[in-house]
């Protein structure tokens, strides 16, 4: 493992370690020791380098297939993407609104808070989304669009990552929220408590508590090896001030695809305070491909989990089909 990155660590530093983060693939190279014959890895502008350091200190060095630098090393395979692969996998340009509001399901709106992020996933399926028209910019018109609908319970923040914006417009954006009375929970998908543990501040955690709203955060942890102290302290954080912390993963191919690792994925996440959640099936999108697993050998991996868990730590098994009143359960 990499032990000593010149990163700051004060939790209220958080955007100082996001502007650190690595964008050259050859720094990437360098700081794990990898020789030239052990990458295939490309530069991609429209979907580029990314990724923090405080996620790269828990790759294991002169390793190519760590399963976590497999998450967000761009590979040449993503040059080759079978059609069936496609830039819009969901189909979410059908559901969005204007204001940056999504709202594909009964009761629940889903707010792109903004385009961005702290890493570059390769497999995410909003890679080729089109954030230049469909983010929150007109605050009034998007609440204006919440307030008309009284039967939205449930906003879910989401992006991008809505945690890279400040303290204060996210005070800002819960307190416009909870004015609206039939609004009663308040959801936000977040990576940072994964790779940017320092950006779980204690201000924050206040700002997330002291709302009327029933807050819940979900989190994105596809293996073991991504929990290491700094992630159990942000989620003790968030779990001492009553949050309840969720987990959904991606069954992705070469990195969590076998029962051993997703099982001691699952106990890990619930070991630290975060409930087993979603494991979803991966989402078609064009670029990501080689992480595909056949539907067959996933239910086939999820049944033999079951026999491995109690049932509180497994996972549903899920996927996203466009048009579909609800997330679709695999059995």
């Amino acid at each position: 493992m990499i032990h000593a990155l010149n990163v700051a660590t004060d939790e209220g530093d958080w955007q100082a370690i996001l502007r650190s983060s690595v964008r050259s693939v050859k720094e990437l190279q360098h700081l794990l020791e990898l020789q030239d014959e052990q990458v295939d890895w490309v530069d991609d502008s429209e979907f580029p380098l990314h990724i923090p350091r405080t996620f790269i200190q828990r790759m294991e060095k002169r390793n190519p297939h760590d399963p976590l630098l497999l998450q967000v090393a761009p590979s040449k395979e993503e040059l080759n993407s079978p059609k069936r692969y496609t830039t819009d996998p969901l189909r979410e340009s059908e559901f969005t609104l204007n204001g940056g509001l999504v709202k594909k399901y009964p009761n629940r709106v889903l707010v792109i808070a903004t385009q961005a992020c702290p890493v570059h996933c390769r497999y995410c399926f909003r890679r080729h989304f089109d954030y230049s028209t469909n983010q929150l910019t007109d605050f009034q018109s998007t609440l204006d669009t919440l307030s008309n609908d009284p039967s939205i319970i449930e906003v879910i923040l989401s992006g991008g990552d809505p945690l890279t914006l400040s303290n204060e417009k996210l005070d800002t954006l819960i307190q416009q929220l909870q004015r609206l009375k039939h609004v009663r929970m308040l959801r936000v998908h977040t990576r940072f408590p994964v790779m940017i543990p320092q950006r779980i501040t204690h201000a924050l955690v206040k700002i997330l508590s002291t709302t009327r709203l029933k807050v819940v955060i979900v989190v994105h942890i596809n293996h073991p090896n991504e929990v290491d102290d700094s992630v159990q302290q942000a989620i003790e954080r968030l779990r001492n001030a009553q949050i309840d912390v969720f987990n959904q993963s991606v069954l992705l191919k070469g990195v969590n695809d076998s029962v051993q690792i997703l099982s001691k994925l699952m106990h890990r996440v619930f070991e630290i305070g975060v409930v087993p959640y979603y494991l979803h099936l991966f989402d078609p999108v064009a670029g990501a491909h080689h992480f595909d697993l056949p539907e067959m050998s996933a239910i086939a991996l999820w049944k033999e989990l079951q026999s491995q868990l109690p049932g509180y730590l497994v996972p549903r098994l899920v996927r996203e089909v466009p048009h579909q009143p609800a997330k679709t359960i695999q059995t």
